[in-house]
C-alpha cells in the first residue's frame, strides 16, 4: 500500500487515513497544509481491494468505525473527524 507524503515540520508522526471525494478530508489536508506540518496519508478509495482491506483492517486499530477522516498522531492518538480545534492543540503542545 502505498502513502504518500506531504513536506513539512515532522517532529509529529502524522498519518492520516482519508476519502478523495470527502470534504472534511479535504479541509483537514487543507489545515494540515496551512500549519506547516509534514503528514502521510493514504486515499482509501483509490486502493485496489486488497490494499483497502489492509487499511480497513489498520484503521480499525484507532477508529473501529472507519469514518474518515481519521488521524494517528505520533502512533498514540487518533482524531476522529474534522476537529479543528483538536488538531490546532495537538500540533501546539509539542
Amino acid at each position: 500500500m502505498e502513502k504518500k507524503h506531504v513536506e513539512g515540520d515532522t517532529r509529529l508522526n502524522l498519518f492520516l487515513y482519508t476519502l478523495s471525494t470527502c470534504i472534511w478530508c479535504k479541509k483537514t489536508k487543507a489545515l494540515l497544509n496551512e500549519l506547516k506540518v509534514g503528514y502521510d496519508y493514504i486515499d482509501v478509495d483509490l486502493l485496489d481491494e486488497r490494499e483497502k482491506d489492509s487499511a480497513l483492517e489498520e484503521l480499525k486499530k484507532w477508529n473501529p468505525k472507519c469514518t474518515f477522516p481519521s488521524l494517528v498522531v505520533n502512533n498514540k492518538e487518533c482524531i476522529i473527524g474534522y476537529d479543528e480545534k483538536r488538531i490546532r492543540e495537538v500540533l501546539s503542545n509539542e
